[in-house]
């Protein structure tokens, strides 16, 4: 079988789809590894690294794609990737096609691309293994992004998130208590804000109350609740996943202008679509807008600014999954494992996940 490993071309996005480690396991195993020349260096993988893991280094991101029965990707392709894609092929990576253009679903049917969705793999127990280490990077990272977004030179509020003798520490609201959730409100308290978690989950307020034995404030996520947050709060941290669909929109434009001039939104579903109204998409190199005198940062790839940290984690996650797909080839691993047999979006030109089909029947987002 022959994997392709293409450079990623969105901007500053430095993460590899595989790592050298990986790609030795694969070449040993006698498949073939046509790896894009610099693909690693934003990890800190050489091209020699790869060569002496046995990758064969092409010059050409076409070429990469086009030799390539499986795809292996960080994050979806940009319009001129899809046209390097060839019929048939496997594409893995966190594609969220969900909130993709309309033109990058009817690209991916047309060529009967079949799609492995990372952040839709989800095994029996309902867990979510490889979108999980990507959640938690970005659940360790919201504090160190609502402190700098939180300065005056960025427009923020200008309070420092633990406080200090004789002023009270800034108060965090985070909306979902799943993996990235949880993980922010770890690490905020850990640096010492005032931090309230809201969910639907009585279940998982439970277990939030018993995991920080009663220092972290729980409240239901009703739509009241939600609005009494946001009056107060210097930061509101947004973590609400749907497995496949796009995130609902809870925070409204109404929610955000009662919200204190210079206070922070992190909108961390915005890779789905977003669940605060006047989220838009931002970018790494330009990650902050200012809405009803709020700071945003909804930037979809978050854990792109730690791209080591980040390959390896989700690669250590996401191997299990390529292993079974080189040694017995994709219809019999989706057979065998009924996680991977989710985390199919399309195949053979039609929609497969359920969760995606609904979307994208209502209207991919434009």
């Amino acid at each position: 079988m022959n994997f392709g490993i293409p450079k990623e071309r969105r901007d500053l996005e430095m993460r590899v789809g595989l790592t050298p480690y990986g790609v030795g396991l694969l070449t040993r195993a006698g498949h073939a590894c046509y790896v894009e020349q610099g693909a690693g260096a934003g990890s800190g993988f050489s091209d020699y690294d790869y060569e002496r893991a046995g990758a064969q280094i092409v010059f050409a991101t076409e070429e990469a794609y086009r030799r390539a029965d499986v795809v292996l990707k960080a994050v979806r392709p940009i319009q001129e990737e899809l046209e390097w894609l060839r019929e048939g092929q496997v594409l893995c990576g966190f594609l969220h096609l969900a909130a993709a253009r309309k033109e990058t679903v009817r690209a991916l049917l047309e060529k009967q691309i079949t799609t492995v969705a990372y952040e839709t793999i989800q095994e029996d127990d309902g867990s979510l293994p490889v979108l999980r280490t990507m959640s938690e990077v970005a659940g360790r990272m919201a504090p160190q992004l609502a402190a700098t977004f939180l300065q005056s030179n960025y427009g923020g509020r200008g309070v420092l998130l633990s406080g200090v003798p004789g002023i009270p520490a800034a108060r965090v609201a985070v909306l979902g208590a799943g993996v990235l959730g949880l993980n922010a409100a770890r690490a905020f308290h850990g640096m010492g804000a005032d931090v309230f978690v809201l969910d639907r989950s009585l279940e998982k307020l439970y277990q939030v109350d018993e995991m920080f034995q009663g220092r972290i404030a729980t409240m239901v996520a009703y739509p009241f609740n939600i609005a009494r947050v946001a009056r107060f709060v210097e930061v509101l941290v947004t973590a609400v996943l749907v497995p496949g669909a796009r995130a609902p929109v809870l925070v409204t434009r109404e929610m955000v202008r009662s919200m204190k001039r210079g206070a922070v939104i992190l909108d961390f579903s915005i890779d789905q679509g977003g669940c605060v109204e006047t989220s838009r998409l931002t970018t790494l190199r330009d990650p902050v807008f200012v809405a009803e005198g709020v700071v945003h940062f909804c930037v979809p790839n978050v854990p792109g600014i730690l791209p080591r940290t980040s390959t390896h984690a989700f690669n250590n996650a996401a191997w299990p999954y390529i292993r079974r797909i080189s040694e017995v080839g994709l219809d019999q691993a989706v057979e065998e494992m009924s996680g991977l047999a989710r985390g199919i979006g399309t195949r053979g030109g039609e929609i497969v996940n359920d969760a995606l089909r609904a979307t994208y029947g209502a209207g991919a987002q434009e």
